[in-house]
């Protein structure tokens, strides 16, 4: 029998209405870079946010496969099709919540459920601030089924000097989370040379309750 070839690594990127189609455009870009076959799905909010959001809207030139975003009978809508995990990116608040309580009426929450389901990585940018109680609940939830909740948080300790650097930096931690290696991961060296064994030298005992001096008694003749 003739061995079965290797297979490139699949993953599933979402694209969503909320702002944030930049970080979409990173990832899609970074994953193909890293090798990955990427397999695309775009709502219809996210091509109307892409609209205003960049300068070159088409996101599906970023990925081998693209499915509409009502193909539920799609490959990635059954766990028997083999993949590394799924993104979603940016998340919104909607599809967080389709996520999370399991309403697959969209081919980005269905393949997100598989993801869950197979035990798959899945992450969720989620863009959405402030958070009410809801939010945080839904979040709570998609995060004790298994996903991995990770809103775009910069590096300012990185020091980008553009959005698309800021952009880059955020798609290499979200890569990252997805278990594949990338250029654009970096990880945090210490702010100095640290001696060998670490040493913060005698710890320092508290000084306690502050004491009171008693008053001497009178003696009285």
């Amino acid at each position: 029998m003739s061995p079965i070839p290797a297979r490139r690594c699949r993953i599933v990127v979402g694209v969503t209405g909320a702002s944030g189609t930049l970080l979409a455009q990173a990832v899609l870009s970074l994953l193909g870079s890293s090798g990955v076959e990427r397999h695309l799905v775009v709502s219809p909010a996210a091509r109307r946010t892409a609209l205003f959001e960049l300068s070159s809207p088409e996101l599906e030139s970023l990925a081998e496969v693209v499915y509409g975003w009502r193909d539920i009978g799609a490959p990635i809508a059954s766990g028997s099709f083999s993949t590394g995990g799924m993104i979603v990116v940016p998340c919104s608040i909607r599809t967080l919540s389709s996520i999370a309580y399991g309403i697959t009426d969209s081919l980005i929450s269905r393949a997100a459920d598989v993801t869950l389901k197979e035990r798959r990585r899945l992450v969720l940018s989620v863009r959405e601030s402030p958070f009410h109680l809801g939010h945080i609940r839904a979040m709570a939830a998609a995060t004790e089924a298994g996903a991995i909740v990770a809103p775009p948080v910069p590096m300012f300790y990185g020091k980008p000097k553009t959005i698309e650097e800021m952009a880059a930096q955020m798609a290499g931690r979200f890569v990252s989370l997805l278990g594949i290696p990338n250029a654009a991961e970096h990880e945090w060296p210490g702010d100095g040379p640290r001696p060998r064994p670490y040493d913060d030298g005698p710890a320092e005992r508290s000084p306690g309750p502050p004491t009171r001096s008693r008053p001497e008694p009178e003696v009285t003749s």
